[in-house]
């Protein structure tokens, strides 16, 4: 069969008006999927540069097919069944600054470069005090934006509008923050200071759409109906929304609504981020070591699975639906959705693609979650706490299954587990988790606790014993 290549485009190929960072399935389902939408309809005509931003990943896979991909739609949306595929077309081409850097700084003699999108997963966003300017590339993602930024501004040229989609909060000011930092580390001078200040605008967002990423199990049937061979399908949910901290203008620029998609700018989007992360990312990311743990493999097997559907449902709607400032009708009504688009039926995702860089995750997803109910019930919520001990066990190696997480992470936890007392030390770890979560009255002793009960009788039990107490 033949293998995806120029013959299937059927759209031109516009000037790169777009720097990508990150060639994972999310971005390639969400940002490029979007760029192709505003292209057929004539609102954009821009193509895509992408930057692998760590030494090894898919982009050759990408060159092998000249830049296109197909993304596969299946579930519901509106209440009615979507099942589609589409070929992206927009990637014209891909750079890897690990194999050739000079090409990455040459992105910045482009003029037709306008925008940034970044998706480095929620570890991604971190300063390394490290990196250095001459280093050929920098480890960090801001380190080599901070880099291909000083290039264009010593050319003269100007700015981007750069849109982070990683999944921290305020992830547009923690971004140019760190572009400062190293600034002022490698002393590129208060003219380059403000050129970034005043040429380049960051803006936070927040992103939303499930994304299983490739059909490993339908592969070879989907590529029997396509009519062609294609290693890098990706597939995701109908379901989109794309909000953007920002001002009107950049609708004009990025006409994302205007081609028909689910897109928010809003001087505000905190209430969308506290829900979203909250009431989707937030289960996500409590049931992954859990139902693993278990022997579960998707999400859709932990909905289908009667200890772990009530298990999540009451941490909707016991543990996180009462810290959110929002209608309660409200935030029930988006819950209910979100336990819809976990049960979809197409999407087969994978609980072990939910558990890269878990702890960062859980730092960004729960641990506020965690807070907001501490202080409000001068209780812990059991079924987060649950997670974290479960994490616990996992990073201390004991999962038959390895965690997926940076080296610095992986180095932390391998000292932590040569202590005495590895659960006080992993508690109080601010390196893992930005605060001592020892200062929270008797959490400790329920991690130790939940990992009794893991190690003795299994996640399953500790499940259905928070179940039966049903706080």
């Amino acid at each position: 069969m033949q293998l995806l290549n120029n013959s299937f485009r059927k759209l031109p190929q516009y000037p790169t008006k777009v720097i990508q960072f990150g060639e994972g399935g999310f971005l390639r389902a969400f940002i490029d999927w979007q760029i192709q939408q505003m292209n057929k309809v004539g609102l954009f005509e821009g193509g895509v540069a992408i930057v692998q931003p760590i030494e090894r990943g898919m982009t050759e896979l990408l060159d092998d097919q000249n830049g296109l991909y197909t993304v596969l739609l299946e579930g519901k949306l509106g209440g009615k069944k979507v099942q589609s595929h589409e070929v992206i077309e927009d990637i014209n081409e891909t750079i890897r600054p690990y194999e050739n850097y000079q090409a990455y700084l040459d992105l910045a003699q482009n003029d037709d470069l306008e925008f940034i999108f970044s998706n480095t997963t929620e570890a991604g966003i971190a300063f390394d005090e490290n990196d250095k300017l001459d280093d050929r590339p920098q480890n960090s993602y801001p380190g080599k934006l901070t880099a291909l930024l000083y290039e264009r501004f010593k050319l003269g040229k100007k700015g981007f509008k750069i849109i982070p989609c990683e999944l921290i909060n305020h992830n547009g000011d923690a971004l140019k923050k760190i572009v400062c930092q190293y600034a002022e580390l490698w002393q590129l001078g208060q003219d380059f200071v403000d050129w970034i200040n005043q040429e380049n605008n960051f803006y936070s967002t927040l992103v939303d759409r499930i994304v299983p990423g490739y059909p490993r199990d339908r592969a070879s049937e989907l590529e029997q109906e396509f009519g062609y061979k294609d290693n890098l399908i990706v597939k995701a949910e109908p379901f989109l929304i794309f909000v953007i901290e920002g001002n009107r203008a950049l609708e004009q620029l990025l006409p994302l609504k205007k081609a028909g998609l689910n897109v928010v700018v809003t001087d505000d989007m905190q209430p969308y981020r506290n829900r979203k992360v909250s009431l989707l990312n937030g289960p996500h990311t409590t049931m992954s070591p859990i139902a693993r743990l278990a022997g579960l493999k998707t999400v859709g097997q932990v909905m289908a699975d009667s200890d772990f559907y009530k298990f999540i449902n009451d941490e909707m709607y016991h543990e996180i639906i009462p810290t959110i400032a929002l209608p309660q009708d409200e935030l029930s009504a988006y819950a209910e959705g979100v336990k819809e688009r976990f049960e979809n039926p197409y999407v087969n995702h994978e609980l072990s693609s939910i558990a890269l860089n878990s702890i960062s995750k859980f730092k960004a997803r729960l641990l506020p979650t965690f807070k907001r109910y501490v202080t409000n019930r001068q209780q812990l919520p059991e079924r987060i706490s649950l997670a974290l001990a479960a994490y616990l066990y996992v990073y201390a190696g004991r999962a038959d299954f390895m965690p997926q997480d940076t080296p610095e992470v992986m180095a932390e936890f391998a000292q932590l587990i040569k202590t005495d007392d590895y659960i006080a030390a992993a508690l109080a770890d601010k390196n893992l988790w930005g605060e001592d979560l020892t200062q929270y009255k008797g959490l400790e002793d329920l991690i130790k606790e939940d990992l009794n009960v893991i190690k003795t009788t299994g996640t399953r039990k500790a499940v259905r014993l928070i179940n039966e107490r049903g706080n």
